[in-house]
């Protein structure tokens, strides 16, 4: 169990264990900061063009990406099932439990001679709070070119996380040095 303190800035997690709280980094106009997204995360649908690519072929591009928000965290886009083009993908082996969105799937992406193992997911049958996500696929963007309205995502820190970094998007991130406990 997590709790936080806004009084002393810790996070304390079971059995006496601590973890201070980052200071969130200042925004600017048209900014959001990962620290003022909720816990449990919540799924948002903006009006941005995103578009992923692997070796220049376009893999998934759409004009309504769903993106999950949590605290801490760079948001995780997901593209439509609709918007994927299916060809390039097959099933990968393995998986993995979200305790917010069910048990997600991985994909095997080929274009041509490049292949990209495991490195995006969807939830054939997600929780119902996340149940909109069914068949959408995010994208590992140290992987992938991945882009928010033709700008280059940069990749969350960690092989572990999926979010995806845009200049509109303010930290300190998780996945840092230091943060495994936020």
């Amino acid at each position: 169990m997590r709790l936080w303190s806004d009084h002393d800035r810790t996070v304390r997690y079971g059995r006496g264990v601590f973890a201070a709280r980052p200071d969130p980094l200042p925004t600017g106009p048209g900014q959001e900061s990962v620290w003022d997204y909720p816990r449990p995360p919540a799924l948002d649908r903006p009006a941005r063009d995103v578009r992923v690519e692997l070796g220049g072929t376009v893999i998934a591009r759409t004009s309504s990406p769903f993106r999950v928000l949590e605290t801490s965290h760079p948001p995780t886009y997901y593209v439509p099932a609709e918007d994927v083009e299916w060809t390039y993908f097959t099933p990968a082996a393995g998986g993995s439990f979200c305790e917010w969105k069910g048990t997600a799937s991985y994909w095997t992406v080929t274009v041509g001679d490049l292949r990209v193992e495991g490195r995006a997911w969807s939830y054939a049958a997600p929780t119902p709070s996340f149940a909109a996500l069914a068949h959408a696929v995010a994208f590992y963007p140290a992987d992938f070119d991945c882009y928010v309205d033709d700008e280059r995502v940069r990749p969350q820190p960690g092989s572990f996380y999926g979010g995806w970094i845009t200049d509109d998007i303010v930290g300190p991130f998780k996945g840092v040095p230091g943060s495994a406990l936020w």
